[in-house]
């Protein structure tokens, strides 16, 4: 028997340890289930879901070297996920939806000469009196260690 990718094979579990399940084909040919491949499930233990001796159908999702990589999740239908409430009720936007975003806020309104003169006088004082303090503390710097 020639295993191919994709192989749907009838097969029973011969060892457990921590990251999965040896399960021996036929023609005394061993695979490996992940514990990622066991369930659609998160699988903690997966002493819960195989026994050792528990016949299993498997298929082959990779052949590597010599080693033969098995599936029991991929045979199984995947679980369906949760529909959004049919019912009518409120929910909100997701963020990553651009469909569902609010609708953008109009810039605002521009500005009269008046504004724009009084935040450029504000900007001037503003750079003016943090220069003025640099000056002085520099100087006030200079008089301490002259006296000295």
């Amino acid at each position: 028997m020639e295993l191919t990718v994709g192989a749907i094979l009838e097969g029973k579990v011969k060892s457990i340890t921590n990251f999965g399940a040896f399960v021996t084909l036929p023609e005394n040919v061993t695979g490996l289930v992940h514990i990622s491949e066991v369930a659609n499930a998160y699988v903690s233990d997966i002493r819960q879901h195989l026994t050792e001796g528990q016949d299993v159908k498997v298929v082959v999702i990779s052949l590597d070297g010599g080693k033969v990589n098995l599936s029991i999740k991929r045979l199984e239908a995947r679980p369906q996920r949760e529909t959004a409430p049919r019912d009518g009720a409120f929910r909100a936007p997701r963020r990553d939806n651009p469909q569902q975003r609010s609708a953008p806020t109009p810039p605002p309104a521009p500005k009269t000469a008046d504004q724009l003169f009084e935040e450029k006088l504000k900007q001037f004082m503003s750079e003016s009196d943090s220069k003025i303090s640099g000056i002085r503390q520099y100087s006030d710097h200079r008089t301490k260690s002259r006296r000295r």
